[in-house]
Order: C-alpha cells, then structure tokens, then sequence
C-alpha cells in the first residue's frame, strides 16, 4: 500500500507548531512521535513535523510523555 504525504496531498508549505490538532495525528498514544513509514509522510516533512512538535512540546501544547 503506497501512502501520499499528508502535507504534499494538501499542499501544506509551513508546519505551524502551534496547530495542536494536525500534530496529534502524527502522535502515537504515548505522545510520541509516529515513523514515516506508519503514517505516510516524506522524509522532508518528517523532519519539519519532528522540529514542530519539539517546538510546540517546549512551549508546553503537547505533552513529553501521555499518562
């Protein structure tokens, strides 16, 4: 099954670290980061969605570890 990059699909130029809610759908249920390969997303805009949540965790809209 060949998955399309959420963010080339929608044509999504700037992971913004405050929109909680898109980053949440790349988060597993302990609040870590998903693999590319599960959720489909280029290597480009992984490594912008990785630098959004560290942002958005340090600024304290997401949660280091989920309970």
């Amino acid at each position: 099954m060949n998955k399309q990059c959420y963010f080339s699909q929608n044509n999504i130029k700037y992971i913004d670290y405050k929109d909680t809610e898109l980053l949440k759908r790349f988060l597993n249920p302990h609040a870590r980061l998903m693999s590319g390969k599960r959720t489909g997303v280029s290597s480009k805009h992984q490594r912008k969605l990785a630098e959004a949540v560290k942002r958005a965790r340090f600024m304290a809209l997401l949660p280091y570890v989920a309970r």
